[in-house]
């Protein structure tokens, strides 16, 4: 039932900013903007039910903290970096926006090569 209200308050968000957009247009930047942190923060707020079902899975499943820990940083990186990215076209900076995709694919990447050490080893352990 959530996502009918952040949708519900997204369309109305978008409708007054067209509306304002003829008046002021910086302002109607501003209100998606703020509809924007609206929705991340309340996004952000889901994380507890997500922790949640990962420390289940960590429970069936023996698997070293570290990965978990490394997944969590991948989907915060990836949600923080889209969500930047995202303002930063809205207002028109599609460059600037580009940018920070390209800088959150490059830390995802940073991120996930101790992993990939950790999987070629078990390859190597594997083939020997």
């Amino acid at each position: 039932m959530t996502i009918i209200t952040i949708g519900a308050a997204g369309i109305a968000t978008i409708l007054l900013a067209v509306q304002l957009k003829s008046v002021k247009g910086e302002y109607a930047v501003y209100m998606v903007m703020a509809a924007g942190f609206f929705i991340f923060f309340y996004g952000t707020g889901k994380l507890k039910a997500i922790l949640d079902v990962l420390e289940q899975i960590q429970g069936y499943i023996k698997i070293n903290n570290v990965y978990l820990v490394t997944l969590l940083k991948m989907i915060g990186i990836t949600y923080v970096a889209e969500f930047a990215s995202g303002i930063c076209k809205d207002a028109g900076y599609g460059s600037l926006g580009s940018q920070i995709e390209i800088f959150g694919k490059l830390s995802i990447l940073g991120i996930s090569m101790p992993i990939l050490l950790a999987l070629f080893g078990t390859l190597e352990s594997f083939l020997q």
